[in-house]
């Protein structure tokens, strides 16, 4: 059985790193060095710390005196790990000129080449399990290196589009815009993860929670609804906001959500696959913070979903159509689309952010060593976002999976659903 999970796990791993370099395909070189702000890192950068993750944890701790490809790209292409040495400072990613990116590709095909040997012995299924944190952490930075390039160039002011083909008969489905609430009744449900299936260390584990009756929209609110949320003065009205959230409004003079552009008295977007265009108003608002959402949330005289409704609404309600019309990003359309009928949009499209703060489930441990890092030390200062997004690869994502972030951040695909307690 190790052998045939060793075999699969290798043609998976070959199918992921190349995604890896797909995704970058359509990049002139300049574009692989930009870094405008700190969340965003050069698309070079990525294709190099997912590489540097193999050679690191797997390959140097396995093979007899094996020899870094490059003992300096420890310091440079370590991301967090305080554990595994020092490093450069993550603002300072965008200023390595060098290596090239031809030698990053490089670093990239020995590597490759180096696991390949690697795996035509028999390994164990301690190794195994490493390789598939490896794979899956390749998939969070491909969904970093989309949210990363349309940042890049969504901040040229020459909004290049970035050209990577799409079946644009996916742009083409119904149009349902008046949301129904679906009632959740009151009960003890199970939530979190204990499957023998790949799960993150925060998924754990499976438990019971109490929730009240509640009601959840059955779609996630669109740019028309949010443009009347604009429309009410929604950005100059104190009352509707976290005090946090006021001040961020204020000292960062939000007007709207991030790559609108108002022209003409007329709302505009920047995407990938079209660079600047008219927005539509039936697909799902997306680019907002927690702050955002939350502030339209009350506009509506509403609220957000926690992350343990979210997941019981999914495990109750959503149906096998749902995956077949999902918006994942092996679409490669990397936009949110218009509600597509029979779809609750609970999955796919945008994340979405959740009233639950980044915490640990019962008797969570944080595991030891490097790995421990991955997850649980960032358990502080962010909100919770569930349902994965046009960005996230679909054989990557789980109904436990728990995303975080900062409730300032909006450079991600996120976006809102509205519930109610009656």
């Amino acid at each position: 059985m190790t052998m045939e999970r060793q075999e699969s796990l290798f043609i998976k791993y070959k199918l992921i790193r190349a995604r890896s370099v797909e995704i970058c395909s359509p990049l002139q070189v300049e574009d692989y060095v930009v870094q405008p702000i700190e969340d965003v890192s050069p698309p070079k950068w990525h294709l190099a710390h997912t590489t540097w993750f193999f050679e690191t944890l797997i390959l140097k701790p396995n093979i007899k005196n094996y020899q870094f490809y490059n003992e300096k790209y420890n310091y440079i292409f370590n991301s967090y790990y305080e554990s595994l040495g020092e490093r450069i400072m993550r603002v300072d990613r965008g200023n390595l000129s060098r290596p090239t990116v031809n030698e990053v590709l490089h670093f990239r095909e020995v590597i490759d080449e180096n696991m390949e040997i690697f795996l035509t012995d028999s390994v164990d299924d301690k190794i195994l399990d490493l390789i598939e944190v490896g794979l899956n952490h390749e998939q969070q930075h491909q969904e970093l290196l989309i949210t990363d390039i349309k940042y890049i160039l969504g901040h040229n002011p020459l909004f290049p589009s970035y050209k990577l083909e799409y079946d644009k008969s996916l742009d083409q489905f119904a149009k349902i815009i008046e949301p129904t609430y679906i009632k959740v009744p009151s009960k003890n449900y199970s939530v979190g993860n204990s499957k023998s299936d790949f799960h993150y260390d925060n998924e754990e584990s499976e438990h019971q929670i109490f929730l009240n009756e509640f009601r959840f929209s059955d779609m996630l609110v669109t740019n028309e609804e949010y443009i009347h949320f604009i429309s009410d003065k929604g950005y100059k009205r104190h009352e509707l906001w976290l005090s946090d959230g006021w001040d961020w409004v204020r000292r960062n003079n939000i007007k709207s959500p991030l790559y609108w552009h108002l022209i003409d008295k007329k709302f505009y977007e920047y995407t990938l696959t079209n660079g600047l265009q008219k927005i539509n108003p039936d697909a799902p608002v997306t680019h907002i913070s927690f702050y955002e959402a939350d502030a339209f949330a009350r506009w509506k005289n509403q609220r957000l979903l926690t992350e343990f409704e979210w997941e019981v609404a999914v495990k109750k309600y959503i149906m096998e159509l749902d995956y077949n019309l999902s918006n994942f990003q092996d679409n490669n359309l990397f936009h949110p689309l218009a509600r597509r009928e029979s779809s609750y949009q609970l999955i796919g499209d945008v994340w979405e952010w959740t009233n639950s703060a980044y915490l640990s489930y019962p008797g969570y441990k944080r595991p030891k060593g490097a790995l421990g890092e991955y997850n649980g030390k960032f358990m502080s200062s962010q909100m919770v976002l569930r349902g994965g997004s046009c960005a996230t690869p679909i054989d990557h994502f789980r109904v436990s999976y728990r995303n975080f972030y900062q409730p300032d951040k909006r450079w991600q695909f996120t976006g809102i659903r509205l519930a109610s307690d009656n």
